[in-house]
């Protein structure tokens, strides 16, 4: 096996430098196994970060489905095959029954490109809200709405981006209805900045649990009031389940808990269980409608490997109950942490849905001063006590977890001791 050193000097040679790369001291990892990861020296990492084998690595149903039509069958969707059919199926009965039509592509990207696309067409409109800490791809078009990472071009003249809906930091020390309309607001303004420019508005484009800011606790009514607004304006509501979906978040999907029925929702990330496929899933009328003059192919999309791929995620998912464990031991690790914040005063906020989790670091918890540096040191530490994970939000101080579907109550155990033993050793190292 060649060593780090050697890979990162090859790695710049051929990618060229800026590609990324987690921690400070890379991990070369070589083998996964459900919740676990394995490096060339044989070391073993618990994997609280990568949501993409959300039914854990290399399950074998996941790597039997790819195998065994790998070797039968794979081309594009322009002949007939009963995979994408079968499939659709299976994924739509998921949904309300609003949602019933399906479109695939390879990425998430790709599928937040896609309901760009759809939502101009539908509604004759150029103008998109997104949030002002957040990240939905790296198409051209949604680039412009992936607010933590500006687009070299600048931003056009038809994106606004709004306050994310904070209940930790919320502004004026607002709270309940009065602050739901108070982020809301943000959203009808910047349909107003929209209309005093002539400019039509497309839609709403977020996570439904704002995962890149930092998983916050959403105002209650907050969604319902912001979507309330895009639509009376003739705007489309869509919700980027990417990193949501697919029982994440102990339901099937991220937007159930508002109540709100998006009008596309992009998958992507857990949907073939680490072989690549992403999709929207629509009102039947917008899809048919741009389909009946827009032409759109993916040469790769919905190809009979990655429906078989992403078919046995779903029977997984479902026989072996992961919905639910991901609510009930989401809820056992999320104790845990509530308990940490009670013994460590750099845990400012935990917060948590299912089987994904913020833990907000700061300096000072009453002035909630967010500690990135703090978050980094963190995520550094666990990595040689063998655990990995990763920090977000807007300041970069949250604390992100996603562990694997399958995770269990003692991979739980392990994840809360090491975390508790970093951070006390962080504390320490604050006093002296």
């Amino acid at each position: 096996m060649s060593g780090v050193a050697e890979l990162l000097a090859r790695r710049e040679r051929l990618l060229g430098p800026g590609n990324p790369l987690f921690y400070d001291d890379p991990v070369h990892l070589v083998r996964g196994q459900g919740v676990w990861l394995f490096d060339s020296d044989g070391r073993r990492y618990l994997d609280c970060y990568n949501n993409v084998p959300c039914v854990g690595h290399c399950h074998p149903a996941v790597v039997k489905a790819i195998s065994e039509q790998a070797g039968l069958l794979n081309t594009h969707t322009r002949y007939l095959h009963e995979n994408i059919l079968d499939y659709g199926e299976r994924l739509l009965a998921t949904f309300d029954a609003g949602l019933n039509r399906l479109a695939l592509a390879c990425t998430g990207s790709e599928a937040n490109d896609l309901a760009l696309r759809i939502a101009r067409f539908n509604t004759g409109g150029d103008g998109f809200i997104c949030t002002n800490a957040t990240y939905h791809g790296n198409t051209t078009a949604v680039g412009q709405l992936s607010s933590i990472f500006e687009p070299f071009e600048g931003y056009a003249e038809t994106i606004r981006r709004v306050s994310w809906p904070d209940s930790y930091r919320s502004p004026n020390g607002l709270s309940g209805a009065a602050l739901a309309d108070a982020y809301a607001d943000e959203v009808r303004q910047a349909i107003d900045s929209f209309s005093a420019r002539s400019i039509r508005l497309a839609g709403l484009l977020v996570c439904p649990i704002f995962a890149n800011e930092g998983l916050p606790r959403v105002p209650p009514g907050y969604m319902e009031k912001a979507v309330a607004h895009v639509r009376a304006a003739g705007g489309l509501y869509i919700a980027d389940e990417v990193q949501a979906g697919f029982g994440r978040v102990g339901k099937w999907w991220g937007h159930e808990d508002s109540g709100i029925i998006p009008d596309i929702v992009t998958l992507g990330k857990p949907m073939g269980g680490g072989h690549p496929i992403s999709g929207i899933v629509a009102r039947g009328e917008l899809l048919d409608n741009f389909r009946r003059s827009q032409m759109y192919f993916n040469t790769y999309g919905g190809n009979p490997v990655s429906c078989a791929a992403a078919m046995a995620v779903l029977a997984v998912i479902e026989q072996e109950a992961l919905v639910e464990n991901a609510a009930a031991v989401g809820d056992y690790v999320l104790k845990g942490f509530e308990e940490l914040q009670s013994k460590h005063e750099i845990i400012g906020d935990v917060r948590g849905r299912g089987l994904f989790f913020g833990i907000d670091l700061v300096t000072g918890r009453e002035a909630k001063t967010p500690s990135p540096d703090a978050a980094r040191r963190v995520v550094n530490a666990l990595r040689h006590k063998g655990i990995l994970m990763s920090r977000i939000g807007e300041h970069g101080n949250v604390l992100k977890l996603r562990p694997p579907l399958c995770f269990s109550k003692e991979n739980a155990d392990l994840l809360v001791a090491a975390l508790d033993e970093t951070l006390a050793q962080q504390g320490a190292r604050a006093t002296r």
